[in-house]
Order: structure tokens, then sequence, then C-alpha cells
């Protein structure tokens, strides 16, 4: 197949596979996902190359990320399934019926709570809760290394502000049975 392809394409690969493959590594941490990632990456370029070839490495870089964080977000998608599903069908099991009905609202508390932040502020406290280093939270977030202490911080206070201001809600209409809350 490689002989089927242009020369052309084959320079590019060549090119900038270590590249992309470096990049891909920085944002995923899975070599093997990063690798098939970098096939997609390319594949890409390969179907629908850029206008101007002069500028095909930010034009890799750009795709190498939006794909890496396509990846990501599937995998964390994938994940929180797979969390409710064991939460639905292992988890009262596991634990008391009233520990775990605790449990459940304390997640969904979590949950509205995450919805309410920005998009940065929720993915930095979801990528920091998953074990991302500063090094790993600043590349996929697009803020210097330096600062992600600073963006973490505010994240979190944030987040607490809106899960005490939501536990208080829903604290006040379990106290008033017939009014509806907001």
């Amino acid at each position: 197949m490689a002989d089927e392809m242009p020369e052309s394409f084959q320079v590019l690969f060549r090119t900038h596979y270590p590249t992309v493959l470096r990049h891909l590594l920085r944002i995923v941490a899975d070599r093997p996902a990063a690798e098939d990632l970098a096939q997609e990456v390319f594949l890409r370029l390969y179907r629908s190359p850029p206008q101007r070839l002069e500028a095909v490495g930010a034009w890799l870089h750009k795709v190498a990320a939006r794909v890496a964080y396509d990846y990501l977000r599937a995998k964390a998608a994938r994940w929180r399934l797979e969390m409710r599903e064991w939460a639905l069908n292992a988890g009262p099991r596991d634990i008391a019926g009233d520990e775990w009905m605790a449990r459940h609202a304390d997640r969904e508390a979590v949950k509205q709570a995450l919805m309410q932040l920005s998009e940065r502020d929720r993915q930095v406290l979801l990528l920091r809760h998953s074990g991302y280093s500063y090094e790993e939270i600043a590349e996929i977030v697009g803020v210097r290394r330096e600062i992600v202490g600073t963006v973490l911080s505010r994240a979190q206070q944030r987040f607490k502000q809106v899960y005490q201001r939501e536990e208080g809600a829903s604290h006040a209409a379990l106290d008033q049975p017939g009014q509806a809350s907001v």
C-alpha cells in the first residue's frame, strides 16, 4: 500500500510522524492509543490536506490536539457510563440502601455543580481528579504550567460555592415539601 501513496505524502509522514506522536503522547499518556490517534491524524491529512501545504506542521498539530481531546472525551464518557452501570447494578448490593441513596444524591449534587462551572473549570477539576499532572493539565487546557495551580485553586473555590449553594437549595426544598424548587 505504501507504493500506492504519493511520494509527497510519504515524505510528510516520515517528517512529521515523530512530532505528532510525541504531541499525542503528552496529551493522552498512552502509547498504543497515541499511535492509533497518529494514524487517524495522517489519514485525515491524506483524505483532505490543508490548502497550504507549507503550513502542514501547524495543521497536523491542531488536528492531533482535536483528535486527542475527542479521544479523551469519549474515554471519559465511557468511564461515566461504566460507573453509572456499576452504581445501578452493583452499588445497592455492596452497601446499605440508605447509604447508597446518600452517595447517589451526593454524586448528583457534584454533577449538577460541575455542570454550572465554565468548561475550563470543569475540565481542570476532572483532569486533576483523574490523576493528571500539572504539566499534562497545562498541555490539555492550553495554559502555562506555572499557572495551573492558580487555575485549579480558583476552579475549586467556584465549585465549592456552587456546590454549597446547590446543597442549600436542595435542603431548603426538602424542608418545605409543598414548594417547588428552582
